[in-house]
């Protein structure tokens, strides 16, 4: 009990470090805090300049993680994130050697991921869900912990490929980086034209952290909070005009490692279920595809999980 006491402060620290080097933005800060802790990837999406490049950065530094960015554009090939077999000539002879890409590091954040083509895409999958990179007839595990974070511009369409469902459900969170208010405006400003930057202090390493996960895995839920999440994803298949195709059961298992991630964050050992409705939202958004009438009346995926979570809230799923 007492290692758990030291870690959840120890996760408080970092969460005050990193808010250090990203003014404002507390609530985008701790979503992606509990993506990390639940060892699940994350989809940003925000207009450029909200600091999301930075945000990434500065976790990596607070945790002491390896950070790579990956660019993404229409020229961009699958080898180029994974990496490739070279050829090399020692001694009189020729052999392969594997060329680690950009993908081999504990955070890597792929940047405007809906700019290369569906084949370049793909080449994240295996590496979002099993952790591991095949190249060839080999396969090569990444270094744990591992976790994808990539954004996407909301309004741009031109030159982008929509990332499939298949994809997007390998993400824990889909997290929206809305722009800032006026205060938080002039801090960002202040930092960027001349005032002293923050020293931003490491808190944990990738060993610590992979504990954290451990014992965030062990917190109990209790029945009447798992019934209440299995209702959440079952009610997304209702029938609903807004709603074409509801969340897969890859929502049930995100929404249970996420509830955990939260509860021990808050600095409990039980899942709530204000932790539920906590993290229903980035869970559950980019799981729904909706139908003509909701994209024609302006409805999103935030407003009919809402109208989900009320009506449970009123017993009409229970």
């Amino acid at each position: 009990m007492e290692e758990i006491k030291v870690y959840q402060q120890k996760i408080l620290e970092c969460e005050r470090e990193i808010q250090k080097g990203i003014i404002g933005q507390k609530e985008i800060i701790r979503q992606v805090m509990l993506a990390l802790l639940s060892g699940g990837n994350v989809l940003l999406e925000g207009m450029p300049g909200l600091g999301k490049t930075m945000l990434v950065r500065v976790i990596g530094q607070v945790f002491r993680l390896s950070f790579k960015r990956i660019q993404f554009t229409p020229d961009l090939m699958p080898s180029d994130v994974t990496g490739t077999n070279i050829m090399v000539r020692e001694e009189g002879r020729s052999s392969f050697r594997f060329e680690q890409g950009p993908i081999f590091a504990n955070l890597v954040l792929a940047d405007e991921i809906n700019r290369a083509t569906p084949k370049t895409q793909s080449a994240l999958l295996e590496a979002m869900q099993e952790h591991t990179v095949t190249v060839g007839n080999e396969s090569y595990s990444l270094e744990e912990p591992f976790l994808v974070l990539a954004t996407q511009n909301p309004i741009e369409q031109e030159g982008t490929y929509p990332l499939p469902e298949a994809q997007l459900d390998r993400f824990l969170f889909k997290i929206l980086v809305r722009f800032p208010g006026k205060e938080e405006l002039r801090g960002i400003v202040g930092l960027t034209e001349g005032q002293k930057q923050p020293e931003i202090q490491s808190c944990m390493n990738g060993e610590e952290l992979m504990e954290v996960r451990r014992l965030i895995s062990g917190i109990p839920i209790a029945e009447a909070v798992m019934d209440y999440i299995l209702d959440l994803v079952m009610a997304t298949h209702e029938e609903n005009p807004y709603v074409r195709e509801g969340a897969s059961p890859r929502a049930a298992q995100a929404l249970i490692r996420a509830s955990r991630a939260r509860a021990f964050v808050e600095g409990r050992l039980n899942v709530s279920f204000e932790d539920v409705r906590s993290v229903a939202y980035p869970v559950l958004r980019h799981r729904l595809l909706l139908g003509f009438d909701a994209i024609s009346e302006g409805v999103t995926e935030d407003v009919i999980i809402r109208q989900i979570i009320e009506a449970k809230e009123k017993g009409l799923y229970a």
